[in-house]
């Protein structure tokens, strides 16, 4: 498996337990992550965050509201320096959703992720 495959395996396995160091440990320091829901829940955001304090921030909100969020991976695509994850959206009281997130991964850790959804 690749580095990169490898990374988002891990990134999979942390958010579906809800375990937050563990996913802080494979983001670099400054990180940068857009979601559309960032723009809902955080507008000030304009739906883009900086830095680990924020992504920590981010996730301890997002685990607190939805404690049964779940994904499901449907499709890893690696090329260069980043990697495609396609996978659904579990939560219950809401509708599955289809979610697309780009990582780019840089000497083995995140320094980006865009989360793409309808």
């Amino acid at each position: 498996m690749s580095e990169l495959k490898n990374i988002a395996h891990k990134w999979f396995d942390a958010f579906n337990v809800h375990d937050i160091e563990m996913l802080l440990s494979l983001y670099a320091e400054n990180a940068e992550h857009y979601s559309p829901k960032l723009k809902v829940h955080q507008p000030e955001t304009n739906g883009l965050i900086k830095g680990k304090q924020a992504l920590r921030n981010w996730w301890e909100d997002a685990f607190i509201r939805l404690p049964h969020l779940n994904y499901e991976l449907l499709h890893l695509t690696a090329d260069g320096e980043q990697i495609f994850m396609e996978y659904i959206r579990h939560t219950p009281g809401e509708q599955d959703l289809r979610v697309g997130e780009v990582l780019v991964i840089r000497t083995g850790k995140i320094i980006s992720s865009r989360v793409y959804h309808s």
